[in-house]
């Protein structure tokens, strides 16, 4: 972008552009206050939309480049594609049972205003629809996000847990994805820290 196009564009934050830029700031900080409900039917394990979202991007990010597609577009998907949480709350499987969730609607209320709409409403609308190679990644991250804490609480005791990472497993959509999952699901969630020291380490750490 250029000097002059750089001004152009700075030049349309009005007030009232600012104004609403600010309370969706606010808004987007309440998913860090949104709980993801499936845990309450998992029985343990427990996360907020905020932190469940950053791990999507990152993953998201990591398939892009498996799979030689354009980093940038699956993390942006994968970052807007819960906001509309803030307004509607985590839909889990047994709600979406009896209810709907209007997330186009909420998203629409979320960034109108903002001058973001161009840019996050079709984000959206191309995930939604899960037609692109780079939406496929971003749905297969989501549930790579899911199978990672799964794992963590098959590790934990929680058997249970095993009927969920079946079915999860199952959603993944592109090879990439699936083999990742193969790799989680035979790895012990504590060995990035754990186990990649010697043993001994633990017992004599406090003596060097």
């Amino acid at each position: 972008m250029s000097d002059i196009d750089s001004k152009a564009e700075a030049g349309k934050f009005t007030a009232a552009r600012l104004e609403r830029l600010a309370d969706f700031f606010n808004e987007v900080g309440m998913l860090r206050h949104t709980p993801r409900t499936g845990y309450a039917f998992l029985g343990s394990g427990k996360e907020n939309v905020a932190e469940h979202s950053y791990r999507v991007s990152v993953m998201g990010y990591v398939l892009a480049r498996m799979c030689g597609l354009d980093p940038a577009r699956v993390t942006f998907l994968c970052l807007f594609h819960d906001l509309h949480e803030a307004r509607t709350g985590d839909f889990n499987y047994v709600n979406h049972r009896y209810d709907q969730c209007q997330a186009r609607r909420a998203l629409e209320d979320s960034v109108d205003g903002t001058g973001l709409e161009a840019d996050v409403l079709p984000l959206w609308d191309e995930l939604a629809a899960g037609a692109s190679p780079e939406s496929v990644l971003a749905h297969d991250a989501d549930q790579l996000d899911l199978i990672c804490n799964l794992k963590a609480e098959l590790d934990r005791g929680n058997a249970f847990a095993a009927q969920w990472l079946e079915s999860a497993v199952k959603r993944l959509r592109s090879p990439e994805a699936r083999e990742l999952a193969e790799v989680v699901l035979r790895t012990d969630h504590n060995r990035w820290w754990y186990g990649r020291v010697e043993k001994d380490w633990w017992v004599r750490r406090n003596q060097e």
